[in-house]
């Protein structure tokens, strides 16, 4: 029987061979290296494997698959943050970041296998069109995507797209017998990382961060300038649970705050090809007022150049719980099928020289993923004194305060974490997306008698009612959560305080949701109490 050569096997010769001519070429080069380093022949070991798989093994397999495993396998024994992605993923992991991706403009939420329509994106196409918060999609281009289990990676890839395409959606709202229809065009649709910034009294600002994407530094100033243009003179800059991202808007915002030359932060990597400084160098509008950032231990990356940057120059008083401590150095590097890797090349330092990473173990990085988890059980979240740092970890502020390496940004004023209200009853309706769900149904039957009301008068007269909760309790019942009294009982305040925060998401924004949410924030109070610590600072020599 004739045997087919698969277009692997024809072009296998072609690429070996170039590959002993690179080989031969990089050895005259590069003689003298020693073994650990023959990058040539391990690659020419793993085509030979992958072409005796192809070629004899006794089932097919997909030779793509492997190479996806082994690449990550590789990785794991590399560290925490190496990553291979795959062209299929690439363009949302780019659009967390980018500045804008193209789609439809929604916010949605997938609840109860349907996708809600949180909120359509101001001036975006699903705007344009007349989608309206509380909207479920049924059907997508003629296919049911109610009911089938649909995922938020399949969501993404059904209604974004390339600006000018056309998708068809149908719509079943609340009210109306017949699904709606609507043909919606893709645009470019803006996404915002400065979630909210408004004055807490007459004299204190308050900004919140939630990533540093391409145009954080640019939402940043803005709203900084708003602020100052209401009288602020002192500022709460929120990077609590802020994973981080690009490094450049991490330094033009640390830089806003520091004067003259000071170090912000310098990386440290092999030989000195990644080794750079970035100090501060242009004239900020906020350079010589109180200042406290807030982190937890979901502030990373680039949240940790900003605070660290911030604490070792005696600019901010940092409050809250210790930082995650991510602080390695990702390069982006594209590869000839269009995926990508995100490689390891150097380490981020404050500038009193601590490493922001923490410590991590190449062939036990579970231990690694779980470590928020043992700082938990091991109490640090409710008690300083459960952080135990080694004298060799100790470094100086550029006037002399303590603050502490290993790992992580240590705040200044530590916040325990309150958890006397929270039960396993709140992490149920939490996890089953009820109160989310009574929230967008309380905002459609309600939103023309609120439409018009003012938000300040909202925040003080609106309440949360008996009749509310109960029909929360009802709804969560439907959705397989049983009431438990007691922890009802335990839960209610918190729960009073969710559900009006996110109706005023609805109505107001975020801007909305974090003026009310943050009034039952531990560190959020504590911080408040904290600015004379802030003030004396700035007055340090």
């Amino acid at each position: 029987m004739a045997i087919r050569n698969s277009k692997w096997h024809i072009r296998l010769p072609i690429i070996v061979s170039l590959t002993l001519v690179c080989g031969i070429f990089i050895g005259a080069v590069m003689s003298g290296k020693n073994e650990k380093g023959n990058v040539m022949g391990n690659y020419l070991k793993y085509l030979e494997i992958l072409n005796l798989i192809e070629k004899d093994y006794v089932d097919t397999v997909n030779t793509d698959e492997l190479v996806e495993y082994s690449i990550n396998k590789m990785f794991e024994k590399l560290d925490p943050h190496t990553t291979y992605i795959p062209k299929r993923e690439l363009d949302l992991a780019k659009s967390q970041l980018e500045g804008s991706f193209e789609g439809i403009g929604i916010e949605f939420n997938i609840i109860k296998d349907t996708i809600y329509v949180v909120t359509p994106i101001s001036g975006g196409p699903s705007e344009q069109v007349g989608l309206q918060a509380g909207d479920k999609i049924i059907k997508v281009n003629g296919e049911n995507v109610a009911g089938t289990n649909i995922t938020t990676m399949e969501v993404f890839k059904k209604l974004r797209g390339k600006k000018g395409t056309e998708v068809r959606v149908s719509i079943m709202r609340k009210g109306v017998k017949n699904l709606l229809e609507y043909k919606i065009i893709r645009d470019k649709i803006p996404t915002y990382s400065v979630d909210a910034s408004y004055m807490i009294d007459k004299e204190t600002g308050y900004i919140k961060v939630s990533k540093f994407s391409e145009n954080t530094y640019i939402e940043f100033k803005q709203a900084l300038r708003k602020l100052l243009d209401k009288g602020m003179t002192q500022l709460i800059l929120d990077l609590k649970d802020n994973p981080g991202g690009y490094m450049q808007p991490a330094i033009e915002m640390a830089d806003e705050f520091i004067s003259g030359d000071k170090m912000i932060v310098y990386t440290d990597g092999k030989g000195t090809k990644y080794d750079e400084k970035y100090r501060a160098g242009n004239k900020g509008e906020f350079e010589k007022n109180p200042l406290i950032v807030l982190i937890n231990e979901g502030s990373a990356s680039a949240s940790e150049i900003v605070s660290g940057a911030l604490q070792d120059n005696d600019r901010a008083l940092i409050v809250g719980r210790r930082s995650f401590g991510k602080g390695l150095v990702g390069r982006q590097i594209p590869l000839s099928d269009q995926s990508e890797i995100r490689l390891t090349i150097s380490r981020y330092y404050t500038p009193s020289g601590r490493c922001i990473q923490k410590p991590y173990e190449k062939n036990d990085l579970d231990k690694y993923h779980f470590d928020l988890a043992n700082r938990y059980q091991k109490g640090e979240f409710f008690h300083a004194d459960s952080i135990k740092f080694a004298d060799s970890l100790k470094y100086k502020t550029s006037k002399g305060r303590t603050v502490y390496g290993g790992g992580g940004i240590m705040p200044d004023y530590f916040v325990p974490r309150d958890t006397s209200e929270l039960t396993e009853y709140l992490f149920s309706l939490f996890n089953n997306n009820v109160i989310r769900e009574y929230t967008i149904n309380f905002y459609t039957s309600n939103k023309n008698l609120y439409k018009d009301v003012p938000f300040d008068k909202f925040n003080a007269t609106f309440e949360v009612s008996d009749q509310m909760l109960s029909e929360l309790v009802a709804l969560a019942e439907k959705s397989g959560v049983k009431y438990k009294e007691s922890e009802f009982n335990k839960s209610k305040n918190y729960l009073k305080t969710n559900i009006k925060a996110y109706i005023a998401r609805s109505f107001y924004g975020n801007e909305g949701f974090y003026q009310i949410i943050n009034q039952t924030d531990e560190i959020y109070i504590a911080a408040l109490k904290q600015f004379s610590k802030a003030r004396q600072l700035l007055k340090m020599k």
